[in-house]
């Protein structure tokens, strides 16, 4: 059986990385960008960084600005109409997840118009030619949709995200810049940073793990869990350290697939709009406790990446009730709840909820097998 790896075509790292943005673009001979964020991160300022620098070079561009947390179908198609509209020959996201997966959308259907109803692309989709190409700056520092072949998009007359798997959606450039990361509110670091290990210790051990994205996502978590308590105090270093960790985690996973916590946490987002990193990191320790008994040894391998010392010496079921302990205690101390009541869960949802998951992408790559029962169960346990 043969591996396969995608990644950026290139990628820059540190603060101020976004200085390299006009060099690429007149490198690669870019005439127009779409731009494509929130209005939030336009108004705080955040978008502009990069739109001054377009400007003092004289570079065309026009903004999308419609993009909402959790994007939906339509969010995606106006998009797509902006960017004809525009006559631009490139797309720049600037944002977190949320617009990072809708230029992705955009990018995609725009050279792939028989996908233009959007809900076409579910699933691992072989679309006929890449995106257009997408210069993407991360504003958080936890999905890691800059360097992965996934987005995702909500269908709200369903109640429910769907997963599009897609090589031709990748950005050819990333811009790995903490600077542009460091204006998220606390509670943001904080949810993002949980996401960010969740996706390294699911694609560590994720059905599809090998040797090459466990040692990206070994290296993730050891970052994550050292630094995520100093960015959400507002640490620059901090910072700097969990942008480069979310980035690794989403090097490997992008690759091999994730679990049933993602599988979980997206009927939640798409019912209640519940922040996906929140809904990850609630999720995350039960299901590692679900998953335990079928992981082998990679609950010690966990343990130890999360700082924990000694172990070596203990048994197999201390070392997987170490991992998990260590991580409840990384989300309890950046302030995440750890109840789905306490994010307005509703208890009559939940077979609706446990329906969607097993439906999930990224549920059939947990390395336990379950079940709609199961999930439900699930739930309500954490309920």
């Amino acid at each position: 059986m043969a591996n396969r790896m995608i990644l950026n075509e290139t990628s820059y790292f540190g603060a101020g990385a976004i200085v390299h943005i006009v060099d690429e673009v007149k490198k690669r001979n870019f005439k127009k960008a779409l731009v494509v964020t929130s209005k939030d991160l336009i108004q705080f300022g955040v978008t502009t960084r990069v739109t001054d620098m377009l400007d003092q070079q004289g570079l065309a561009y026009d903004i999308y600005d419609e993009v909402i947390p959790n994007p939906t179908i339509a969010v995606v198609k106006k998009g797509v109409e902006a960017f004809a509209q525009s006559g631009a020959d490139y797309l720049i996201a600037v944002g977190g997840g949320s617009p990072q997966d809708t230029c992705k959308a955009i990018g995609i259907i725009s050279n792939n118009p028989e996908y233009a109803d959007v809900k076409s692309l579910e699933g691992a989709v072989d679309t006929a030619h890449p995106s257009v190409p997408i210069l993407a700056i991360p504003t958080t520092a936890g999905t890691a949709a800059e360097v992965t072949i996934n987005y995702v998009i909500t269908d709200e007359e369903k109640r429910r995200k769907f997963v599009c798997v897609d090589p031709h959606d990748i950005p050819v450039v990333a811009f790995i810049d903490s600077e542009m990361m460091a204006s998220m509110p606390t509670n943001l670091k904080a949810a993002t940073g949980m996401d960010a290990l969740t996706h390294a210790i699911e694609g560590y051990t994720t059905k599809g793990a090998w040797e090459l994205t466990d040692m990206l996502h070994l290296k993730a978590i050891e970052i994550i869990a050292r630094s995520l308590r100093a960015s959400v105090q507002g640490d620059p270093l901090g910072g700097e350290d969990m942008a480069l960790g979310q980035y690794i985690a989403g090097m490997g996973f992008s690759n091999v697939g994730l679990g049933l916590v993602h599988g979980m946490a997206h009927p939640l987002g798409a019912f209640y709009d519940t922040p996906h990193g929140v809904a990850n990191a609630i999720l995350l320790p039960h299901i590692m406790a679900y998953n335990a008994d079928y992981t082998g040894e990679k609950f010690r391998d966990i343990a130890r990446a999360m700082g924990v010392k000694d172990t070596e010496s203990m048994s197999i079921g201390e070392a997987r009730q170490a991992a998990i302990q260590a991580v409840a205690k990384l989300g309890q101390d950046v302030g995440i709840p750890t109840r789905l009541r306490d994010v307005s869960a509703r208890e009559e949802d939940i077979s609706a909820l446990a329906e969607s998951a097993f439906a999930d992408v990224c549920t059939g790559g947990n390395p336990r097998d379950t079940s709609v029962d199961e999930i439900a169960s699930l739930y309500r346990s954490i309920y």
